[in-house]
């Protein structure tokens, strides 16, 4: 059975759009686009690349591989190798054809496509971005893990990694590291209920 594995760039107040650069997703107006990118050091790129050299195909919203299709393919070194060559699954109602060798458009019940993903055999699914596709796995309990990158910035608006419907759910942290840049470079599983309690009763 394969695991669904969102991966993020996080800013604290829980924004997920546009880290990489000013053009990247600029929908709604977002104009905060690079924020992530002066953070870099060694601890990120070796939290980064452990993440990216890992056996996985890709599942991706339609935004996030509208931004990707064009750039990727034209693209050289590892990473691009890495998502050229490997299958990614994209969930769409809309797009009917696409150049990028290995897609496979999920355009039926995305939702009953995803489970029977999950249930196959294969590779973890890994994503990226795909901020609205993302609630739809979070409100049917999909996802099973998250690596996120936590910067130290507060954008006060964007697309949200938890942006409503979310499940509730216990977490369990399995990697943590700080870089010298202040990024929280940390991995979790989803662990069932959220654990309550009375902190009076300490």
């Amino acid at each position: 059975m394969r695991r669904i594995i969102i991966n993020e760039h996080l800013s604290l107040d829980g924004v997920i759009q546009g880290p990489g650069g000013p053009h990247e997703d600029t929908s709604g107006g977002f104009e905060l686009g690079g924020w992530s990118a002066n953070y870099a050091d060694e601890v990120t790129r070796e939290s980064l690349f452990a993440v990216l050299n890992a056996d996985y195909d890709l599942l991706l919203g339609r935004v996030t591989f509208d931004i990707w299709e064009p750039y990727w393919p034209k693209q050289e070194g590892p990473i691009a190798e890495k998502f050229n060559g490997i299958k990614k699954y994209v969930a769409t109602k809309t797009l009917s054809e696409t150049s990028w060798e290995g897609t496979v458009l999920l355009d039926g019940d995305t939702v009953e496509q995803i489970k029977e993903l999950k249930a196959s055999d294969g590779p973890d699914l890994h994503m990226w971005g795909s901020a609205d596709f993302i609630q739809t796995l979070f409100q049917n309990g999909l996802v099973d893990q998250m690596n996120v990158w936590i910067y130290p910035v507060v954008l006060g608006k964007g697309k949200r990694l938890f942006a409503g419907g979310t499940l509730p759910s216990g977490l369990k942290m399995t990697k943590h590291a700080v870089s010298s840049t202040g990024v929280v470079c940390a991995s979790f599983d989803f662990n069932g209920e959220v654990p309550v309690g009375n902190a009076a009763d300490d």
